[in-house]
Order: structure tokens, then C-alpha cells, then sequence
């Protein structure tokens, strides 16, 4: 962060200093990383007590202090008597917020001081694998900041825009959203010079109330931007391209279709990765072997693309650090195994109707001639009063891909696998297991060379650790 004192930091957040029992000033400067997790301070650290729904951040001061934090930002004035040593309290009304209205003044003070450029990124389904392809290219650029996982959220964000500086060049926010006005809180924190709406799709739609309420919400992202900002749209989703008529900003379309300013032509989709040809409104052209696994991944790189050639990064240094990318993120469709002829894909970070679909028609494209495919499928949550349906059709679409075997996983999941049964015509095979440990004991030994296996659920399925257990059993 850069380096603000104390009464600067009270001004931002509309909080009161206590100094009692400390060496500090209201002048006193602090420049620390900023967090909400008592795990993660070094010496210098800004702490922000998080109330949560579990446990509250105020109980975890002390262990934030000993660690060397050296402010704690609280709702209420704490006793420090049993601390290993005293630091100042910034008392707020709540720290959540304060959070963000530090964010938003940090953020603005380095735009207005140097050439910070900011790009913000949402969508259903892909924010953090173009938030990954856009660090690649720009911090061959200049300083570039972006967050790590899936920091996306009301916290996640701001803290990620807390690590900008003075030398800063590109901050990436990452945006997503369970509810209106969560995406509109964010951009009026970043200030984004460049918005990246990727997909509006079925993910988190339990929680926002529907399609309709998720398209408002996305929408967000482009229609506070000025007319010299950049709005960069899907124009192969439908709901994504009617944000133009939301948006004074200018508009630069990214997709497959033959009108995108950005688009990608000859897509080949293999075991290695997807190689595709990248275009250029400006009639440039490139071929591109992107090593990201799966057909889908490809529009996310289009948009990353398209927000790196608007910042003035040439195709060629665009293509170069495409080509440097080997996955997604951690979970997210990461190839592993290989010993004894398996090959396990593990993307069980996160699952939406969407990309379950992408997943399972990549599994059908990808495998190996005489090989099996084997989809082990868990949970796709949060999708509210269409999860029945959802879970049905994607047990229908395993059928009609073709897939050799389906492992259904959990009783949440149950549904995928009645589906399978139902279809009928489907001469494979469909499992289900209770458990994940259940589902690994048959695995581990029904397994053969050529078999390629994909394990896809949402997060709070947990097979994510089923597949990292696989993939360790075929290393």
C-alpha cells in the first residue's frame, strides 16, 4: 500500500485514531499489506477485524498483533491489556466498509499521481482465468497488479487493490457478485478504464434471484463508465450484448462471431491445449497454441486479449504470454496423472450449468482413440429453484457426449445420475457414491490405461480433493 499517516487513513474511513498506551502520532505513517485473515500478517500489516457468520475478527486482534500488525481497524474499542504489545485502533462504524473506502482513496491517489491503468473483470463463469491471462501479459508491460485465487468479493477486492503503489502501471480487479449492487460497489472503488463482462449464465443464480436479476447485476460493470472508458463484451452471449445500450463507454466485442473486433477463427481443441487464429481490429493476425485445456478458455483469452491490444500491448507480446499460460488456476481444469495411461482433469473449484457443459464436451473432444472417458461429477450449487432441472440436463448431456462412464458424487448430485438412467439409450455406465472416498476406493482400482478421467463439481463438493488424490495415485 502506499504510505499514508494515520489521520489520512481516519479521514478515508470516517474512523477514530486511539493511541493510548502507544508510541504513535495521528502523523504516524503505515504502508503495510491490509488483510482480514489473522493467518496472513507480517510486520506492517493493516488488520481489519471482520465480523463473520462463523467467528468474529475481533477475537483474533491479539494473535494479529503478535504477529506485527500495526494498526487494527475494529467496530469498537478493544482492551489491549493482554496484547504483546499495544498498537493504535482505528474505530469504525464498519469494517467491511472501511475496508473498501480505504481501497477507493489508495486507488484514486495513485491514478491521480501516475499512469495507473485499471482493467475490472465479471461474468458467470471465467473471471478468474482472464484475471489470469491479463496478469501474463501485462507484467511483461510494467507493475502489475492482480489478485491471487479468487479474490473477487466485498473483502477479496479491496484488499487486492490495498497492494497498489506509486509503481504500480495495471491493477486487474477481479468483480463478482452474489446480489445487485455488489458489482456497482466494486467498479466505484477501482474506477475501471477498461470493463470485461465475459458471460452471464445460471452460476450463483439461486442467490441473485434469477437470469434476469444476474444480467442486472453483471450489467453493473459497464454502465457507470465514462465515454472515455472501454466496455469489452461477449458478443456471442446474448444477454452480454445488450449491455452496449447500458454503456456511454465505447464498445469493443470479442467472440467467435465473424463481426468481433476480437475474435478467434480455426479453433482445434486437443489433450495438448486449443490452438486457435487470434485477430485484431486492427487486421493483425496471429495463430496461437494455448495451452489452457478446453474449447471454452479460448474466450476468455479473446477478452483478455482484447483488453491488453486496448492498453496498447502489441499482438505479438499478447500471443507470447498466452502461450506461457498452462492452466486455468489451481483446480480449474488442471491436467494431472499420466502414470499407467491415466490422465486426470481436475476442475472441481467451481460448477455452473455452463461449465459443467464446457467441461464435459472438452472430456469428449480430448480423449484418446480406444481410450474411456470417465466424468466424475459432484454438486453444482447456488443455483436456487433451477437446480433439479440443471442437474438433470447436465446427466442428459453426459449421455448424448457420449460418455464412456459417469461417477456421480453426493446426494445433491443424485439427480445427474437418475438422469443417466432415465435417458436410456445410453449403452455406458452410470455410478453413484455417497461419499468422495467412497467414489475414490471403486476408482482406484476401476481405472485403466486410457482412461481419461474429469472430475467436476462446485467448491463445497470437495472433489476438488478427490481429484488431487487421484491425480497423486496416477503420478
Amino acid at each position: 500500500m502506499i504510505a499514508m499517516t494515520l489521520a489520512e487513513i481516519a479521514a478515508a474511513t470516517g474512523g477514530e485514531v486511539l493511541l493510548d498506551g502507544t508510541d504513535a502520532t495521528i502523523e504516524t505513517v503505515v504502508d503495510g499489506l491490509s488483510t482480514t485473515d489473522s493467518r496472513e500478517v507480517v510486520p506492517g500489516t493493516i488488520f481489519f477485524a471482520k465480523p463473520g457468520e462463523v467467528t468474529d475478527g475481533h477475537l483474533f486482534v491479539p494473535q494479529a498483533v503478535a504477529a506485527g500488525a500495526d494498526l487494527v481497524v475494529v467496530d469498537h474499542p478493544l482492551e489491549s491489556a493482554d496484547w504483546e504489545r499495544v498498537v493504535p485502533q482505528l474505530v469504525v462504524a464498519d469494517t467491511v466498509v472501511a475496508l473498501g473506502d480505504l481501497a477507493t482513496e489508495v486507488v484514486a491517489r495513485v491514478r491521480s499521481a501516475g499512469d495507473l491503468q485499471v482493467v475490472g473483470v465479471t461474468g458467470s463463469n471465467g473471471k478468474t482465468t482472464t484475471k489470469n491471462l491479463l496478469r501474463a501479459i501485462l507484467e511483461n508491460v510494467g507493475p502489475t497488479i492482480a489478485p491471487r485465487a479468487s479474490f473477487n468479493n466485498e473483502v477479496g477486492a479491496p484488499v487486492t487493490m490495498l497492494q497498489v503503489t506509486e509503481e504500480t502501471r495495471f491493477l486487474v480487479a477481479e468483480m463478482g457478485a452474489s446480489g445487485i449492487g455488489e458489482i456497482a460497489r466494486l467498479v466505484r472503488m477501482a474506477r475501471p478504464d477498461i470493463g470485461i463482462v465475459l458471460k452471464v449464465g445460471l452460476a450463483h443464480a439461486g442467490e441473485f434471484g434469477g437470469i434476469e436479476m444476474t444480467l442486472a447485476a453483471k450489467t453493473e460493470m459497464v454502465s457507470d463508465l465514462l465515454d472515455t472508458d472501454v466496455a469489452v463484451l461477449n458478443l456471442d452471449d446474448p444477454r452480454v450484448a445488450s449491455m452496449a445500450d447500458k454503456t456511454v463507454a465505447r464498445v469493443l466485442w470479442f467472440g467467435l462471431d465473424e463481426h468481433a473486433d476480437v475474435r478467434a477463427t480455426a479453433v482445434v481443441s486437443s489433450a495438448q491445449g486449443t490452438s486457435f487464429e487470434l485477430h485484431l481490429p486492427n487486421g493483425e493476425s496471429r495463430p496461437v497454441r494455448f495451452r489452457v485445456l478446453g474449447e471454452h478458455h479460448v474466450m476468455n483469452a479473446l477478452a483478455a486479449a482484447a483488453a491488453a491490444h486496448t492498453l496498447g500491448v502489441p499482438i505479438d507480446d499478447i500471443v507470447v504470454a498466452l502461450q506461457t499460460v498452462q492452466r486455468a488456476e489451481r483446480w480449474r481444469m488442471e491436467v494431472m496423472g499420466g502414470a499407467r495411461g491415466v490422465t486426470v482433469i481436475n476442475d472441481a473449484y467451481n460448477a455452473s450449468p455452463d461449465s459443467m457443459s464446457a467441461a464435459l464436451k472438452t472430456l469428449a473432444q480430448i480423449a484418446e482413440p480406444g481410450g474411456r472417458t470417465v466424468a466424475v461429477l459432484g454438486e453444482m450449487s447456488e443455483l436456487g429453484e433451477f437446480s433439479g432441472e440443471e442437474h438433470d440436463r447436465i446427466g442428459l448431456l453426459a449421455v448424448r457426449l457420449g460418455i464412456d462412464q459417469v461417477i456421480v458424487v453426493g446426494p445433491a448430485a443424485r439427480r445427474m445420475h437418475i438422469s443417466t438412467i432415465n435417458e436410456g439409450s445410453w449403452d455406458g455406465e452410470s455410478l453413484y457414491f455417497d461419499t468422495p472416498d467412497a467414489a475414490y476406493e471403486h476408482l482406484e482400482t476401476a481405472l485403466k490405461a486410457g482412461d481419461t478421467v474429469l472430475v467436476k463439481s462446485s467448491n463445497s463438493a470437495g472433489l476438488r480433493f478427490l481429484g488431487d488424490r487421484l491425480g497423486e495415485l496416477f503420478s
